[in-house]
């Protein structure tokens, strides 16, 4: 049975939150011979590193009994950081007003990689001005998106 980032959120979040912790999101990469389950982690507190190897220790546990993963792995546990992975709509409507960096599955208007100010999340379709200039996409079409800043965007 093939897992993906849902099922190992709904698998490993509740683990993570009786840590006192919140699962902000899960990377998984995965080939015939070997995976890489990157888990990050978050807390108004700040992350730190015992706190990563807190969440990992309990995290190896229940993949161990679960066994979710067939193939050779290795499991990350991190801080999202400053530069956080936008990885959820709900990411995204935290955001607005916030300067980010998109790189897309496939180009529009002949680009794949945008730089701009988050304006709206809406339907789906999250939009960002970049200097004055207004570009739409659809949430799909994110490879990825991460926070360029984590204070307010400056007035343009």
């Amino acid at each position: 049975m093939k897992l993906d980032s849902n099922d190992f959120e709904a698998l490993l979040a509740p683990v993570v939150q009786a840590l006192g912790f919140t699962l902000w999101g899960i990377e998984l990469r995965s080939s015939q011979r070997q995976a890489h389950l990157k888990l990050f982690i978050d807390h108004e507190d700040g992350i730190t590193v015992d706190n990563c190897s807190s969440v990992s220790h309990q995290v190896s546990g229940v993949l161990d009994v679960e066994d979710p993963i067939r193939v050779a792995y290795t499991l990350e546990v991190s801080s999202p950081g400053v530069e956080r992975p936008l990885m959820k709509i709900a990411h995204f409507e935290k955001y607005t007003g916030h300067i980010i960096k998109v790189r897309l599955n496939w180009p529009l208007a002949g680009r794949r990689n945008f730089l701009g100010v988050l304006t709206r999340v809406n339907d789906q379709n999250i939009s960002l001005d970049m200097d004055g200039q207004s570009i739409e996409f659809p949430f799909n079409a994110v490879k990825r998106a991460n926070l360029v800043d984590s204070g307010p965007a400056p007035s343009l």
